[in-house]
């Protein structure tokens, strides 16, 4: 199959483009490609709780190609960071320690001016935007990444946000929510400027991990940390802004100085409801690049199927790397944190850890309340369980957890106004459950977790032999004589207790006794 992206005579794409991405999904049987026609009415439906990323390759009379839920899986996302699953955490928190910075290029190197249109010919009416919720306002873009500068620092802000067709020229943006985007605009709105900015689609998921950190950087610099190589970067055609040279298409313009004049919404949101109209800016549209066969893109997000969208998939790597920053100086030994996808990415998260001391459980939650991450429920375990397993976790909480004693609420925390269980309210609660094993039952036998024998253990003449040596698990003993059955050595042990001679310890070992005696312990007691 020729790539999923590649056209006939092109020198071979980048490590980082969408196209190359999706040639490796391709190639890992994580892609479905649609060759045949596909209406954009028909694309939500398509990708509406598949477990694929897609590519169609005509939608719309335009005959356009759209990938859409590219990023949403842990194991894509552990793919465009070249690992596996386990590793994706460590790897984003390792890159993001590093800063190989931008490279400029001119327009001519930049494929994503292949294609510069201008004035009327730029039309956002001519992009396969579908309508992606069945009560939304319009069709909407969502997969964008924002790039403005703060003129008050020089530094570069870039987000992920989503743009509501209100014309040929003219979109709606949500501004909603604190961020620094809406403190930028609002400044630029005070003083009457319009603010220039930047909408890229069509990028590799490291750009959309990027895009969703709260590191206080420069958020281009942010994407170079953790592609771990020079960003290239080009000018834009009408504006000094600096763009990724290898994306797919951009959109350029300004957010209008009038305020929050648009209605803007309904819209499904990535909790998994709907959000309704609210007033928002005017982004006015003064130029389209894009490479000459372009890949439009589009994000999953809402719906019943809210772990497979791409929205959960990338705030929930966004709030691991909240969480795990807030718990390195709260915490000794952090072993993993996961934040679930079906809570929309921020809502549940489980930590794992290793409890040196009584409190440290309860420190894990304290920091994770405090930390950037809107989490809401902080589940906190022993190192010994697997947090990405629904059956160890249930576990846990049934018999490492007492609420009466391990159940911490607090009150009039900082929330999202999305959550539909406020009530309205401006401040919500946030639990932790400390799941962990209380430190003075952890070393007892009934904290063990039962497991197949393996019979590893040192090797005797006989079954006597054994027992002279010290008391011994039943398995010891077997490892000690060879057997491969066990049955004999209870047979053996009926002539010992005809004897007088067998007898058991505290923690039920089998030991030799004196006769009508107690248990013999020996220094070489070696369980």
């Amino acid at each position: 199959m020729q790539g999923a992206g590649a056209r006939p005579g092109d020198a071979p794409a980048g490590q980082f483009e969408l196209r190359t991405f999706l040639d490796r999904l391709a190639s890992a049987g994580l892609l479905t490609v649609q060759d045949e026609p596909c209406d954009l009415a028909n694309v939500a439906a398509a990708l509406d709780g598949s477990e694929m990323a897609i590519l169609f390759r005509k939608v719309g009379p335009e005959q356009a190609a759209l990938a859409g839920n590219v990023a949403g899986s842990r194991e894509r996302l552990a793919l465009a960071f070249g690992t596996d699953v386990a590793g994706l955490l460590p790897t984003v928190l390792e890159r993001l320690r590093r800063t190989p910075g931008t490279r400029e290029v001119t327009a001519a190197e930049a494929p994503v001016h292949d294609v510069v249109l201008r004035g009327s010919d730029a039309d956002l009416t001519a992009l396969p935007v579908h309508l992606q919720h069945g009560l939304d306002g319009a069709p909407y873009i969502s997969s964008s990444m924002d790039i403005v500068v703060d003129p008050r620092t020089g530094l570069t802000n870039v987000g992920i946000r989503r743009l509501m067709l209100r014309g040929r020229r003219q979109a709606g943006i949500d501004l909603v929510a604190p961020s620094d985007l809406k403190a930028i605009y609002e400044r630029h709105a005070r003083q009457g400027k319009p603010l220039p900015i930047a909408f890229v689609i069509g990028s590799h998921p490291v750009d959309h991990v990027a895009a969703t950190m709260r590191i206080p950087v420069d958020e281009v610099g942010l994407i170079a940390s953790l592609r771990n190589e020079a960003l290239p970067v080009v000018k834009c055609i009408t504006s000094e802004l600096r763009v990724p040279a290898d994306a797919e298409c951009v959109l350029e313009g300004y957010l209008d100085p009038a305020g929050h004049v648009e209605p803007e919404g309904p819209y499904g949101e990535f909790l998994g409801y709907y959000g309704g109209v609210k007033m928002n800016p005017v982004f006015h549209l003064t130029a389209i690049t894009h490479r000459r066969d372009p890949i439009f893109q589009t994000s999953t997000i809402a719906g019943r199927h809210l772990g497979l969208t791409d929205s959960a998939q990338l705030i929930a790597l966004r709030t691991e790397v909240s969480i795990w920053r807030a718990l390195e100086t709260a915490v000794r030994e952090v072993r993993g944190v996961y934040a679930t996808t079906s809570s929309g990415g921020m809502y549940n998260v489980r930590i794992s850890m290793r409890q040196r001391v009584p409190g440290e459980a309860r420190n894990a939650i304290a920091a994770a309340f405090g930390s950037l991450a809107n989490v809401k429920h902080i589940f906190v375990f022993d190192w010994d369980i697997d947090i990405f397993s629904e059956q160890q976790v249930d576990w846990a909480l049934a018999t490492r957890f007492q609420a009466d004693r391990d159940l911490v609420v607090q009150s009039g925390m900082r929330t999202l106004p999305l959550d539909p269980s406020l009530a309205g309210a401006r401040t919500g609660a946030k639990a932790g459950f400390d799941c962990t094993m209380p430190i003075e039952v952890a070393d007892t036998l009934e904290a063990l977790v039962p497991r197949a024998p393996d019979y590893a253990g040192e090797r005797f003449e006989s079954l006597m032999a054994a027992l002279r040596h010290g008391p011994k698990t039943f398995e010891q003993l077997m490892a000690a004589t060879g057997s491969r059955d066990g049955r004999e050595i209870v047979r053996t042990f009926d002539d010992l207790r005809a004897a007088g001679r067998l007898g058991r310890t505290a923690e039920g070992k089998w030991a030799l006794q004196e006769a009508g005696g107690t248990a013999a312990e020996t220094q070489h007691d070696d369980a």
